[in-house]
């Protein structure tokens, strides 16, 4: 894979979805559909997944894509992958609350090596560079010109007094249970996959998620943690948790900094 090509292409199409979708989120009404899973669905959803898979399909045509959005990607199978999320958080955008993401990541020997994780009503982009490394672009994000990039890495974690992030929508008691087996100074809630990039960062310790995701929501919140030191694992068994599963479904995990001393489930 040409990482340089890769992640250029992967920000420019991040942001060309982002303008789409706030387009639509900026519109005074939009239609609201219902998947065969109860998920909501917006022709934002649709017209970001249309113009992601267009585009990665053109400038990587030898790579498997699945997609969230194109059910017929979800039977494909292998350990090496494109893999999107249009609009994650399709919740926080009906409900024009902000914390929702464009993702696009690719996963290699069922690792995710390389993502971008965009938030186009906040102007937060956060991806990993070529070399892995993950970044936090500021400024414009213009889609001819990178701005100010600034490494990101996780928390020097202090186990007496750690800052969680959890589900602003998918909180629930086996979250709050397993949380209170830490001590913790404070908590945030976040929407999408920014919860994986408030660990990248350093702004939060611990991510616990006691509920059902796909590998399309966390794939590429997975590769920005991973590019900024962090890890994300299984919560069953503390396993690094990996993709190309079946149905592309992932179990209960924890992503977190490793100085966190992770407890048992």
């Amino acid at each position: 894979m040409d990482y340089v090509k890769l992640v250029e292409v992967m920000r420019r199409l991040s942001i060309e979805a982002g303008a789409k979708i706030m387009e639509i989120y900026q519109a005074d009404d939009f239609d609201v559909k219902v998947k065969s899973d109860d998920s909501p669905v917006t022709a934002a959803d649709e017209a970001a997944d249309a113009l992601i898979s267009a585009g990665l399909r053109a400038a990587f045509p030898d790579v498997m894509l699945v997609t969230e959005e194109q059910s017929a990607t979800h039977e494909t199978s292998g350990d090496t992958f494109l893999i999107v999320d249009p609009l994650d958080g399709t919740k926080e955008f009906i409900h024009r609350r902000g914390d929702f993401t464009v993702n696009i990541a690719l996963v290699e020997g069922g690792v995710p090596t390389r993502g971008v994780v965009y938030a186009p009503a906040k102007g937060r982009m956060f991806y990993t560079d070529a070399d892995g490394q993950s970044v936090e672009e500021t400024g414009d994000l213009a889609l001819d010109k990178v701005g100010p990039l600034t490494r990101m890495s996780v928390s020097q974690a202090d186990n007496a007094a750690l800052m969680v992030v959890a589900s602003k929508s998918h909180r629930d008691q086996a979250t709050d249970d397993y949380i209170n087996k830490y001590a913790v100074k404070d908590m945030k809630s976040a929407g999408s996959s920014l919860k994986f990039c408030l660990v990248a960062t350093g702004e939060a310790d611990l991510y616990p998620r006691l509920g059902r995701t796909m590998e399309w929501d966390t794939a590429a919140g997975h590769a920005v943690l991973s590019g900024a030191g962090g890890s994300v694992v299984r919560f069953d068994d503390l396993t690094p948790l990996r993709y190309g599963k079946e149905a592309y479904a992932n179990p209960f995990f924890i992503a977190y900094a490793p100085a966190v001393d992770l407890k048992d489930s």
